[in-house]
């Protein structure tokens, strides 16, 4: 008896230690992991949520028995390489961004941390990888190929908006991303007039509406920037007064009322990138994972918005929609 008893409590140590064993890499206790973002977290809220279900998913619980120290520069670019050296001096298993911006600031801030981008447009035209199949160096994670996208929004905003001829374009000059010049060039490719407006502040986004600043667009578009996703809400409201239509980058800004989108869904992207969390932790090298493009996209259309504005979406683009929100 005594010697099945001692069998028994040593089957079920083993059993405790394999279970640990699968929620965390073997000889590393609350391995620590950097997160760095342009925009305010709070902007962020479902796209984190993604990130730790993708986490969770793994058996890595935040605050149990792995930790993430979060970094954002509150919509102000200037502060990112502050922050990005920030997170290395912490030492960390690796560091996940946000976006191009961020993924500059940490590649110039180590060559050493392994870094994993969530959502970058051209991760090999900006230089951050030597290809998506062998990235090299220390940065692989997900493409969101937005700049390949740009015709698609472009012609979707022009059928929704048959008499559309200008279109303005809101870009953040801070942005290394390579959406605007796509989206010119996919507006002279459907003879569309349009006018690139900078916007990195409040008062900017302010007058961007203003048909002085505008010359009286039809509609506009937004490019991506952690100063847009930071202020959502005040843009989608000044896109309502105004009663000009928008195409945005990303789905939340439809979600916040936005009339609609054409995008791979953000929050996915955020989910799989804990895959790449995971197979850091167990040794992997970012110069070997090849990096991640989309594989699905969504035509997302808010009725309510459209309604707002007075604009009647037409038929054959509201049957192409994959989501509708009334």
């Amino acid at each position: 008896m005594r010697r099945e008893a001692i069998g028994l409590a040593l089957s079920v140590l083993l059993f405790a230690l394999c279970t640990s064993a699968e929620a965390q890499p073997q000889g590393r206790t609350a391995p620590r992991i950097g997160f760095l973002s342009t925009a305010a977290l709070s902007s962020l809220s479902p796209r984190l949520d993604a990130f730790q279900q993708g986490l969770r998913e793994l058996g890595y619980v935040e605050g149990k028995n792995i930790v993430i120290e979060y970094r954002s520069a509150e919509g102000n670019t200037n502060r990112l390489p502050e922050l990005a050296t920030e997170l290395v001096r912490l030492k960390l298993e690796c560091i996940v961004t946000a976006g191009e911006n961020p993924t500059r600031a940490a590649k110039q801030a180590t060559s050493t941390i392994p870094i994993i981008m969530t959502t970058v447009g051209d991760p090999v035209g900006l230089g951050f990888a030597a290809s998506l199949a062998r990235p090299g160096g220390n940065i692989t994670g997900l493409s969101t190929y937005s700049a390949d996208l740009a015709g698609k929004r472009v012609e979707l905003l022009k059928e929704t908006i048959p008499k559309l001829s200008r279109v303005a374009i809101f870009s953040d000059p801070r942005s290394l991303s390579l959406e605007p010049k796509a989206t010119e060039a996919a507006a002279r490719l459907l003879k569309l007039q349009f006018i690139t407006l900078d916007v990195q502040s409040l008062n900017e986004l302010e007058n961007a509406f203003r048909p002085s600043a505008n010359s009286r667009a039809d509609a506009f578009i937004t490019m991506s920037s952690g100063f847009f996703n930071t202020n959502r809400t005040r843009l989608v409201e000044l896109a309502a007064k105004h009663r000009l239509p928008g195409m945005y980058l990303e789905q939340e800004f439809v979600h916040a009322g936005g009339l609609m989108t054409y995008a791979t869904s953000i929050p996915d992207l955020y989910r799989r990138a804990a895959t790449f969390v995971d197979k850091i932790l167990k040794d992997a090298k970012p110069g070997d994972l090849p990096i991640e493009q989309p594989t699905k996209f969504e035509l997302v259309i808010n009725l309510k918005a459209a309604k707002q504005i007075g604009l009647t979406i037409p038929p054959n683009v509201l049957a192409r929609a994959d989501r509708v929100i009334k």
